[in-house]
């Protein structure tokens, strides 16, 4: 499966913002974008040209990098977001942010998405008591998202949830430190979602 391979501080210098894909680092002195705030590259320090459509080019790029896609991918859950009823961007994020990956990640089980995605793969995370090795899987409203038992001592989920006391559990999930599982409240609503994604330039560059 194609996957980036790359130094994930230079996609966050790429895009001018924290994109968090390093965990604890990222909130420490050791940020490459705190150290360097331009793009990587002979070119970085450059000033670039302004358009319309590099703005809506960026915006995508941005939040395929926060939630780890590729195109194809990234695409088709546009596509899926514009045939449902309602607002696509908001449905857009709506999806991205159920994937079973993501809800690790927004649960406190992980310190990155990157992490998160690797948990779900190697069989540690459980949804209703069921084994789930998609990180791509949806879970939906009423969903019990667990880690399995034989990773419940595992270390790297430990030093996570110290981690992740710095941030707050969205209103839409509900977790239980004490039980390391987590329900699925509803689904998110924009106002709960506390990225910077300007997700109308998404579907502007998406509908030319």
């Amino acid at each position: 499966m194609a996957r980036y391979v790359g130094a994930d501080c230079r996609l966050c210098r790429r895009e001018g913002a924290k994109l968090f894909l390093k965990g604890d680092r990222c909130y420490t002195d050791k940020c490459a974008l705190a150290r360097r705030e331009f793009p990587p590259g002979d070119a970085g320090k450059k000033r670039p040209k302004e358009s319309e459509y590099r703005l809506q080019l960026r915006e995508k790029q941005k939040t395929k990098r926060i939630y780890g896609l590729l195109e194809k991918q990234f695409r088709g859950y546009y596509d899926l977001a514009n045939r449902q009823s309602g607002v696509t961007g908001e449905n857009l994020l709506r999806i991205l942010e159920t994937r079973l990956d993501n809800v690790v990640y927004r649960l406190g089980f992980a310190k990155s998405r990157d992490e998160a995605r690797q948990q779900v793969r190697h069989g540690h995370i459980c949804v209703n008591g069921r084994r789930v090795n998609i990180p791509s899987y949806r879970v939906r409203p009423g969903d019990l998202v667990a880690v399995a038992a034989k990773a419940r001592d595992f270390l790297v989920i430990k030093t996570a949830l110290i981690s992740s006391q710095r941030t707050e559990v969205p209103q839409w999930l509900e977790v239980d430190i004490e039980k390391l599982q987590g329900s699925i409240l509803s689904l998110p609503e924009r106002t709960q979602i506390d990225l910077d994604i300007r997700e109308q330039l998404i579907v502007e560059l998406y509908s030319k």
